[in-house]
């Protein structure tokens, strides 16, 4: 490691998108604060097995960087600060709210508001979550502002950016509300100002994030939906050349999206949606706000205004009660509703939920059943990538000559394109798990060729 490496704070993202840019946020933050021998480890807290990579991480940290002050902030931290301050290798814990503020994340200046400190003397700055108010006024570290603009997303040619935090929903299976608060948009002006700056410095693409982006406007003085924020980002942003969503909940209806789905090519035709199951008995134990029918209407509603658009989902396989059956449905729908990417999770308990007190499916039969959803979903992908053999469209160049098409499609070009660019290409072949593309040949004011 070089001498300017170490002279720089270190943010280390474990978990979501929305993680991820809020450590650009606490990156600038550390930076303020003259934090250039921290070590910032920004931890996710979904699953129990996350926590253990959280200390995982911050020992291997410490082994790594002996002499760096360790702070450790995120959900897992939010939730159980006291163990992490009680971690030997670790300085300080921060919260959820505080890690975005700068002088909360180095700790000097509000030392005497510290809720405490661990058993090796770890000072301790974790607020409740759950007290917080609306972005628009009061913010749990005293401020009225949103959290600061970002000029960019180090290493990433697409940007993520926060458009609310937390959810006011009770899933059986999920901790991350006690995490990270009640629902709490960010006004829309703020994010159009994000997207402008982030779009100025280069990013073609936006991808907007939070923890139930769905929700988004509700609590909002003029309340207002998702689609209605896409639709002000677009025009206001107008060098925005791509703009994507977050994981959507299907009980949650938004005609406004499924106008720019219709109306306006700048928003991608791939929608992520938050399923979890597609069985009726599994969704009402899991306190879900859909049903069976409902998922199928969406994925409906939006092919009438796009057909081309295409679908993932998030999928827990061996939920607590979930039958031979429930889960029959849930497997057979990933063919059913043309779903073509899916993130599949055995169902892991996580202790303080109710589902962890429900009675447990065996821990083989839940892995059997997220291995036949992971081929079902290697197949559907597959087919999807076959069909797209001999079409042209645009790539997004990220790195080693490889990018993203709208569909969402990772692509190999066979041909040198920086970082950043969107490029033409025909679509030559496909692997079962990625595209390969040439680029499109286009001709020229005295009637020769160029790529």
């Amino acid at each position: 490691m070089t001498e300017a490496e170490t002279n720089t704070p270190v943010v280390i993202t474990l978990g979501c998108r929305l993680n991820t840019f809020e450590s650009e946020v606490i990156r600038d933050g550390a930076r303020a604060a003259g934090l250039a021998d921290a070590v910032i480890i920004n931890t996710c807290a979904v699953t129990a097995e996350a926590e253990r990579q959280a200390r995982q991480t911050i020992r291997r940290v410490r082994r790594e960087r002996p002499a760096a002050r360790i702070i450790v902030t995120g959900c897992a931290a939010q939730l159980n600060p006291d163990a992490f301050a009680a971690m030997e290798e670790v300085d300080r814990v921060v919260g959820n709210a505080e890690k975005l503020d700068a002088d909360s994340l180095a700790g000097d200046a509000l030392a005497a508001e510290s809720l405490g400190g661990g058993a090796n003397g770890a000072s301790v700055q974790v607020s409740d979550i759950m007290a917080g108010q609306s972005f628009t006024g009061q913010s749990f570290t005293g401020k009225t502002a949103p959290p600061r603009l970002i000029g960019g997303m180090e290493g990433r040619t697409r940007a993520f950016v926060q458009v609310q935090q937390g959810c006011d929903h009770r899933c059986t299976f999920c901790i991350i509300p006690f995490a990270r608060g009640p629902n709490r948009s960010l006004p829309a002006e703020h994010i159009v100002r994000q997207v402008r700056q982030l779009t100025a410095n280069g990013h073609g693409e936006v991808v907007l994030t939070g923890v139930d982006v769905s929700s988004y406007g509700q609590d909002l003085p003029r309340p207002r939906t998702l689609g209605e924020l896409a639709g002000e980002i677009l025009h206001g942003a107008a060098e925005l050349r791509r703009l994507r969503l977050t994981s959507l909940d299907p009980g949650r209806r938004d005609e406004a999206m499924f106008r720019l789905l219709a109306d306006e090519p700048r928003f991608m035709p791939h929608l992520h949606l938050s399923l979890q199951a597609v069985s009726d008995m599994v969704l009402k134990r899991m306190k879900r706000r859909h049903t069976r029918a409902d998922a199928f209407g969406y994925v409906e509603e939006a092919r009438r205004a796009r057909p081309g658009v295409v679908f993932g989902a998030d999928l827990i396989a061996g939920f607590p009660t979930e039958t031979d059956a429930m889960f029959e449905e849930t497997l057979s729908a990933v063919v059913e509703m043309g779903l073509t990417y899916l993130h599949v999770f055995p169902y892991s308990p996580r202790p303080g939920t109710p589902a962890a007190a429900m009675p447990q499916v065996p821990a083989d039969v839940r892995r059997e059943r997220a291995a036949r959803l992971r081929q079902a979903g290697d197949a559907a992908l597959a087919r999807f990538l076959r069909s797209r053999v001999g079409s042209t469209t645009e790539v997004l160049v990220e790195k080693d000559n490889s990018g993203h098409c709208p569909h969402y499609a990772p692509v190999d070009l066979d041909f040198g394109a920086p970082a950043g660019a969107i490029v033409p290409i025909r679509v030559t072949g496909a692997n079962g798990q990625r595209l390969s593309g040439s680029a499109i040949k286009r001709h020229n004011m005295s009637g020769s060729t160029a790529a």
